[in-house]
């Protein structure tokens, strides 16, 4: 039995719950395998634009064991959990804040690792086109989910000629949210958010993209999505952070929608 890791801080965004194309079983077993302090969901962990849609939604026993993961984190490790909100649980905004016990429900947050203090945020709110196209933004959702099964077909065909997975739906992404990140200056108003707040990093997510870098001397964090890189950031015990890939601990990740 593999040993199960340890650290401060783990924290996800982009689980996107509720959508047929969210691997729930990759980051439940994920969780199974780790232990912390302290537990950040950062943002779109239950997709509420899907779950509007009938047709597209879907919310099964894995989705009821991710939670009970969680329920055991608290119960045997006495672990804190932070629930923020994205742009696609924005239903949140109807209890936020909200504190129970060891849960907190929040926009946003300010936490300290090593020494130095992090704003933890979705980060919806510094896409122009989130904030202020919400219609686009559901647009360019529809299409990305079209993707995403065209993507599951297409690689099924491959694995019948023996070829490698490939993901063109989050290649055609990468590339659309860098023109829009570009254009809309995302990580570096994010950098400019967290030195206005006195803080020295700043830990995201929202563009699906995971990153760990300096930008004009602000130590920007984005743990990624669990629906195609299956990403996490974790802090150790001295305060240093890192990315992990659900591939480098379990392997490949079911191609099924």
């Amino acid at each position: 039995m593999q040993e199960r890791r340890k650290y401060r801080t783990v924290v996800l965004s982009d689980l996107h719950f509720g959508s047929k194309f969210s691997k729930v079983k990759e980051v439940s077993d994920f969780m199974s395998s780790v232990d912390c302090e302290r537990l950040i969901l950062n943002g779109d962990t239950i997709d509420g634009w899907q779950l509007q849609k009938k047709s597209n939604s879907f919310w099964g026993p894995e989705q009821s064991r991710f939670f009970r993961i969680l329920m055991k984190l608290v119960e045997t490790h006495g672990t804190e959990v932070y629930v923020l909100r994205g742009n696609h649980d924005d239903f949140l905004d109807k209890v936020i804040p909200m504190h129970l016990g060891p849960l907190q429900i929040l926009k946003d947050m300010v936490m300290e690792s090593g020494g130095r203090k992090y704003f933890v945020t979705h980060g919806d709110v510094f896409d122009s086109i989130t904030s202020n196209m919400r219609w686009m933004a559901k647009l360019g959702d529809v299409v990305y989910n079209i993707l995403l099964l065209i993507n599951v077909l297409y690689n099924r065909i491959q694995s019948l000629f023996g070829r490698p997975y490939y993901s063109f739906s989050q290649a055609i992404k990468n590339s659309v949210k860098k023109a829009v990140q570009n254009a809309s200056n995302f990580d570096s108003m994010l950098s400019d958010m967290a030195r206005t707040k006195g803080c020295d990093g700043v830990i995201c997510g929202h563009i699906h993209r995971p990153e760990d870098r300096i930008i004009n001397g602000i130590h920007y964090l984005n743990s990624g999505d669990w629906v195609e890189t299956l990403s996490a950031l974790v802090e150790d015990f001295e305060g240093e952070w890192s990315i992990l890939y659900y591939k480098d601990m379990f392997g490949t990740a079911s191609e099924e929608a």
